[in-house]
């Protein structure tokens, strides 16, 4: 580090202009690296007085969260050493330098942290392999080049998706292959000047402890990004992955459709999809068409661009990323309108309800729909019965509706509820599989989904279906995350089997609360962003576990749940993870959680109306419309309520 720069960062870090872990993190950045670009950017920033734009680069490591790691590649602020020779209108030439981004540095370092923990672990007789894929955001490709770079030369073999594939492509091509580990370069739905890396263990699900933990302290014990590559005859090779495994996973799509002369029944069915520029468009309609819907795609947006240069946000659960898709069903007279994220790994539907106006429908609606006709089509062919049902299971999140666990009761199926994260539900996945038997377990991948369906409902748990509120399902086992590719499938049949009936999903669903009862769901999420907010949003996750409401919107709180520090178990007696989540019930039937999210700079409330008591009988069409009303006007207000004690409690 030059001298002056020194200087400055010594008086900044004096005058409190620079956090004390900014300054070690600087430190040690650029004395680990003799890349260029970094002290040119750091430099630039101090001879700026951009402590705060520093503060928000340095402040932290990342580190493994619900979805891996995740950070800015591109800084708010751009310095004219990582713009390069971009125009002020395109993407920089080199990514955002800091230990809280997403850049080369920590691409390296979790990759390495990665191959050491796999090669200390690892007992076949040949060399571990990794598969890597990323979608279609900023700097995707040059990070996966220098992810399989740094395998190889650690020697690693590689199996590589030179161009973007979807997040659950990858977890099906872990298993597929029998590969050691993968890692998609993903930032799923999060704004365009973020990426993020994430990490799969050889099951196909994302890492979760003791692997976790181990990669973590490998990444931890890295001085920096240098390392002495292997000897080349020690050296790992990269095998390309191109149509031989978009058919593997195709094939393996299709056993999502339950009754495909439903499906033929309905060819009147109009689907518009969109993949938001992201990586949906390579499989999902092709799928679709396959399976015999009609399915049309929005051409602007059929362009993979990591600017999502159409939308505000390539989010599918925001009425706005679809917008296009439903100005194009309204001119089509399509049914539906279905749109998944950069890396489809998320699943957003609008419908018509039954005035024909185009609904969009939540995350908790979706996959209760789902979970009811995937529950009713295996009851109706018997392949659930009364001789087996206790083996079959939904799998949710905490935060994730009720609902589903009142319509899995009305199947006599079980419900266990999971963390937030989708690797969570992949353990479940991993655990009733390792109950299979031995001799079974070998072969256990090349098997159909009709032959491991049929053992799990004898020697385990069948997984009937899975999701969590935040617009992401699974509806079988062959890979274990969550993919949009497979809920498009999934709904598609959902909308074909309502259209049968002569109603809509959205009249499908008023029957499901008119069984059930009324629940209404939603979320607030603070946005709290750098070094600053991330300190807020730690505080403020504590002050529900130091000083937890004893009431709120005129309602006594009945329990306080606190996954930080107390031990809960799940419904099948395995203990749940330490995370910071209150869970706060209330006497009258309503509840919400607070939990920081894992991937964004927020803290995330989840509100609830659950009816207090269900139903007796199935209520009237009036019945339902005032219960409708009531519970918007009761979640509201709680809303309402809760968003004000948040206020309060950040002063």
């Amino acid at each position: 580090m030059n001298p002056e720069l020194s200087a400055q960062l010594d008086a900044a870090l004096a005058s409190k202009g620079l956090l004390q872990s900014s300054f070690d993190n600087i430190h040690e950045l650029l004395g680990s690296s003799d890349n260029p670009v970094y002290e040119a950017a750091v430099s630039e920033l101090a001879n700026d007085g951009q402590w705060a734009e520093l503060n928000n680069r340095f402040f932290k490591k990342l580190a493994f969260g619900t979805g891996g790691l995740r950070g800015r590649s591109i800084g708010e602020i751009v310095t004219s050493a990582e713009r390069g020779s971009a125009g002020l209108d395109e993407r920089p030439e080199h990514p955002c330098v800091g230990t809280a981004n997403l850049n080369f540095y920590n691409v390296t370092k979790a990759t390495l942290g990665l191959v050491n923990q796999l090669k200390k672990s690892y007992n076949g007789e040949d060399r571990p392999s990794i598969a890597i894929a990323r979608d279609t955001r900023f700097f995707g490709k040059e990070f996966i080049n220098c992810a399989a770079k740094v395998a190889n030369e650690n020697g690693v073999d590689i199996y590589l998706f030179p161009v973007p594939r979807s997040t659950p492509h990858l977890s099906f091509a872990v298993r597929h292959l029998g590969t050691a580990a993968g890692i998609v370069l993903t930032a799923s739905h999060n704004p365009p000047h973020d990426n993020g890396f994430k990490a799969y263990g050889r099951d196909g699900a994302q890492l979760v402890d003791p692997d976790a933990s181990e990669v973590i302290a490998e990444v931890n014990a890295l001085s920096g990004e240098n390392y002495e590559p292997l000897p080349a005859d020690q050296q790992g090779t990269t095998t390309e992955l191109g149509a031989d495994m978009d058919e593997a996973y195709m094939a393996r799509l299709k056993s999502l459709l339950l009754n495909p002369e439903l499906v033929k029944s309905q060819s009147d069915l109009k689907i518009v999809f969109t993949n938001i520029h992201g990586t949906g468009g390579t499989i999902a309609p092709h799928m679709l068409r396959r399976l015999g819907f009609h399915c049309d795609t929005v051409p602007a947006q059929d362009v993979e661009d990591g600017a999502f240069p159409t939308v505000k946000s390539p989010n599918p659960e925001n009425a706005e990323a679809l917008q296009m898709g439903i100005d194009q069903a309204e001119a089509s007279q399509a049914d539906i309108v279905i749109g998944t994220d950069p890396d489809s790994d998320r699943m957003g539907v609008v419908v018509r309800n039954g005035a024909g106006e185009m609904t969009l429908l939540t995350g908790n609606q979706i996959g209760s729909l789902m979970a009811f006709y995937r529950l009713k089509a295996f009851t109706d062919q018997g392949i659930i019965n009364e001789g087996n049902r206790d083996h079959a299971t939904l799998v949710k999140t905490f935060v994730t509706t009720e609902l589903q666990q009142a319509i899995a009761d009305s199947f006599d199926v079980g419900v266990v509820n999971t963390l937030t994260g989708f690797k969570y539900i992949g353990g479940k996945l991993r655990k009733y599989e390792n109950q299979l038997p031995l001799n079974v377990r070998a072969d256990y991948r090349n098997l159909s989904d009709k032959e491991t369906m049929a053992l799990r409902l004898k020697h385990s748990k069948f997984f009937v279906f899975g999701g969590e509120e935040s617009y992401g399902y699974l509806g079988a086992d062959f890979l274990r995350d969550k993919d949009g590719n497979g809920a498009v499938v999934m709904f598609a049949e959902v909308a074909a089997y309502t259209k049968s009936l002569g109603i809509t999903s959205v009249e499908l669903l008023d029957r499901l609360y008119a069984q059930h009862g009324v629940y209404l769901e939603g979320q607030h999420a603070e946005t709290l962003s750098g070094a600053d907010g991330a300190t807020q949003i730690q505080s403020l996750a504590q002050s529900y576990i130091d000083d937890p409401p004893s009431e709120i919107d005129g309602a006594s709180v009945d329990c306080v749940r606190d996954f930080a520090n107390n031990n809960y178990a799940d419904e099948e007696g395995d203990a749940i993870p330490k995370e910071k989540m209150v869970f706060v019930d209330l006497a009258d039937g309503r509840a919400f959680a607070v939990r920081p999210s894992g991937t964004e700079p927020k803290i995330k409330y989840y509100i609830y109306f659950r009816p207090s008591i269900p139903p007796s009988s199935p209520l009237s069409a009036d019945e339902l419309a005032a219960a409708k009303l009531s519970a918007k006007e009761s979640f509201d207000s709680l809303k309402e309520a809760i968003v004000a004690d948040m206020r309060s409690r950040l002063g």
